[in-house]
């Protein structure tokens, strides 16, 4: 129970970017507690508890999306309008600005298990738009197919594509500054 309690907030923060509904998301998130406390015996060990619980919560989720688009109530995604600050990074001929060039991280698995770089990580999701980070978190945290996101979405593969990049450009510039100009002073 202890585990549950310390993961909950991430749960709902989760939940939330994806259903942008609160009561939805708690409904998800205590869906989700319900089935880990009640398959609690089953957890094997092969991966970490926290990421069983997050693979728990990604059916409930989905299950949610798709009773919101049967009830009526899916909220499409919004086209993003942000091409001018995305040019800026790139020169003419596709290449990174000198400026622009993304910085060094070291060693990337020792990154993942440091803790300041998850409060980095967390807050830098945040600040993506909803659009922009739904995708991403389906894509890279949830493990979704373009094809399926697509599905569940209802956009274009080329549009999916087009919001990974962009979320992945953001993402990097906000960790770069965030976390490793921290790590550096």
């Amino acid at each position: 129970m202890q585990r549950l309690a310390a993961v909950r907030p991430r749960l709902v923060s989760f939940a939330r970017l994806h259903l942008r509904d609160s009561a939805q998301a708690e409904d998800a998130v205590q869906d989700a507690l319900e089935a880990a406390i009640e398959k609690d015996a089953s957890f094997s060990g092969r991966s970490g508890y926290e990421t069983w619980v997050f693979g728990i919560l990604k059916y409930k989720i989905l299950d949610s999306m798709r009773a919101q688009k049967r009830q009526g109530k899916w909220q499409p995604l919004e086209d993003e309008t942000d091409d001018e600050a995305l040019d800026r990074q790139f020169q003419q001929n596709g290449r990174w600005r000198v400026e622009a060039r993304p910085a060094s991280w070291g060693e990337p698995e020792a990154a993942f298990e440091n803790e300041h770089f998850w409060q980095v990580f967390d807050a830098c999701m945040i600040a993506l738009p909803d659009n922009v980070a739904r995708v991403f978190s389906l894509r890279e945290l949830m493990g979704l197919s373009t094809e399926d996101i697509c599905r569940e979405l209802g956009i274009k593969e080329n549009n999916c594509w087009v919001i990974l990049h962009r979320a992945r450009l953001r993402l990097r510039s906000c960790i770069e500054k965030g976390w490793l100009k921290e790590a550096t002073t």
